[in-house]
């Protein structure tokens, strides 16, 4: 087996691999006295068929086999010989067409990693800027609670529903004078102003009280989710059986034991602790976006193309996602297409942090224990049907890539983690508004390829590309992919783009359960919308 080298350009390496027909024939004939004791044919005996007969019968998908072992060892050989470290796993491909008995050609196609200067973590200096949570902020949020906690009280006989009353009716839709399918309902209640129901129909209930029969009319919107109602005239024939008023809800420990605490206090605990998450969440997001526009800024090395293009299309699949739900889908993509540029330059700005981010942990001992990784597969599982769980486990270990995946988001953290002990650190508090337009003045700006503090300055780009920003402020661990590539699947070596027929596969997730929903949320959640499903009640 012969390499030669062919392409030694910045990060490219390309090397052609000659394989005799000698290294080939030779493997086949070790693979025959392997499986021959093994095969079985009619006219002889178990273990006695002659080799030259196994050769002849079996001798195409032995070579095949042969000249897949063989490629493999050969680019394995290539990296360890010339101390590659892949970016990406190796482009593998034949020469022509491979003939049994002929020499074999392969050519080989990779980009390595680039010699990233030793980071300089001295000196980072950072601002963390905290949120004490006030009373008065608990207190609203109690109150808010509260508010949504509303006890219904019976009203008057005499009395006429107005906004925010609470109306239950009995009631049978028609068009064109006949009751259509899923418009009859009974004991439907209904808060007035709260547009659950189809435009129109709350404001007919204003003045309505317990007892009363009538009739309104309503117009189905034209968007409506049942194409045989869509934009159709339609009249209700209504029964209000109660009419309810909000009573006050107290704030007091039987408030809080409804909730199923056991008192105020451990409310009050509760909401100041989740108050703190957020506004922590927050705080961190900022630091992290400080350190790395400081690491962005004082770096600039070259990086493999094939990762920043890997990068990018991640990145332009999420903006094609999002622009196609944009009111002018069409508009939003072509606005994407101008940008096109800024988006690859954030890709490049990704991976460079995190080569970065790989080079500090790796100097520093950072590292995912076994423990963490468990832990990390294991709440990974529960997205998939118990009965997939096992088939998670395994596609988890046989495939390195997907659990360097796994492993990248924690990883990334821990070193993150690491160089706030490190950085000087000053504390300013602030409002959450204050904290949140911080937040949004970083998202707002996409930083040039060098850094935000490099002579090009920064490019202002609209508020509603902050989602992206986020992207490119956090590369994603992408320090995990350092790792030495996986080998080249052999099949594909030797047949163009074929996939491995045994290459391991992730079990489909489950569908997500539905949250349950919060108090404020329960009536929303039950309630019509305007695009209702057919079998839903037309009167919503």
């Amino acid at each position: 087996m012969q390499t030669v080298e062919t392409l030694n350009e910045g990060l490219k390496r390309a090397y052609t691999l000659k394989i005799t027909a000698k290294d080939i024939d030779s493997r086949v004939d070790a693979e025959v006295k392997r499986v021959a004791p093994q095969i079985r044919m009619p006219g002889f005996r178990p273990g006695k068929v002659p080799a030259n007969l196994v050769r002849k019968m079996h001798g195409e998908a032995l070579t095949q086999d042969a000249l897949n072992t063989t490629i493999q060892e050969g680019v394995q050989k290539i990296i360890a010989d010339h101390k590659l470290r892949p970016a990406m796993q190796p482009s593998v491909s034949l020469e022509g067409e491979f003939a049994p008995g002929g020499d074999a050609e392969v050519k080989v196609e990779l980009e390595v990693l680039p010699d990233v200067p030793t980071p300089s973590i001295e000196g980072l200096k950072l601002e963390r800027l905290t949120v004490p949570v006030a009373d008065s902020a608990i207190d609203e949020q109690i109150t808010q609670i509260a508010g949504q906690q509303k006890a219904w009280e019976d009203a008057k006989a005499s009395y006429k529903a107005k906004q925010g009353d609470q109306v239950t009716m009995d009631f049978v839709g028609k068009v064109d004078g006949e009751a259509f399918e899923g418009g009859t309902g009974e004991a439907m209640a209904v808060e007035i102003g709260t547009g659950r129901l189809i435009p129109g129909f709350e404001d007919q209930l204003v003045g309505v009280k317990a007892g009363d029969e009538k009739q309104i009319e309503v117009t189905f919107p034209e968007d409506y989710g049942v194409d045989t109602l869509a934009g159709k005239p339609a009249t209700f024939d209504l029964k209000i059986t109660a009419v309810k008023t909000a009573g006050e809800t107290k704030i007091d420990e039987d408030f809080a034991k409804n909730l199923g605490l056991e008192s105020l206090d451990q409310l009050r605990t509760i909401l100041r602790g989740q108050m703190e998450s957020e506004t922590g969440g927050l705080t961190r997001t900022y630091m992290k976006r400080k350190l790395l526009d400081q690491l962005a800024a004082g770096h600039d090395f070259p990086v493999p193309p094939s990762m920043v293009e890997a990068e990018f299309q991640q990145i332009w699949a999420q903006l094609q996602h999002e622009a196609g739900h944009e009111e002018d889908p069409e508009a939003a993509k072509a606005e994407l297409e101008k940008e096109k540029d800024d988006y690859r330059a954030i890709a490049e700005r990704r991976v460079r942090l995190g080569l970065l981010l790989s080079e500090i942990g790796q100097a520093n001992g950072v590292e995912v224990t076994q423990a963490e990784m468990n832990r990390l597969v294991a709440q990974a599982a529960q997205q998939y049907r118990p009965e997939d769980q096992q088939r998670f486990f395994e596609y988890i270990r046989q495939e390195p890539m997907a659990a360097a995946q796994l492993r990248a988001p924690l990883y990334e953290d821990k070193v993150v983690d690491f160089l706030f002990e490190k950085a000087e650190i000053s504390e300013r508090e602030v409002t959450r508004e204050e904290l949140e337009a911080a937040i949004e003045s970083e998202e707002g700006a996409v930083p040039h390829v060098h850094g935000p503090d490099c002579d090009h300055g920064q490019d202002e780009k609209p508020a509603k590309k902050a989602k992206v920003k986020k992207a490119e402020a956090e590369p994603e661990a992408a320090a995990e992919e350092v790792k030495p590539a996986k080998k080249a699947p052999a099949k594909k070596a030797a047949k163009a783009e074929e996939a491995p027929a045994d290459e391991a596969e992730a079990p489909a997730k489950k569908a997500p359960a539905k949250k349950a929903a919060k108090a404020d949320d329960a009536e929303a959640e039950a309630a019509p919308k305007k695009k209702a499903p057919a079998k839903k009640k037309a009167a919503e």
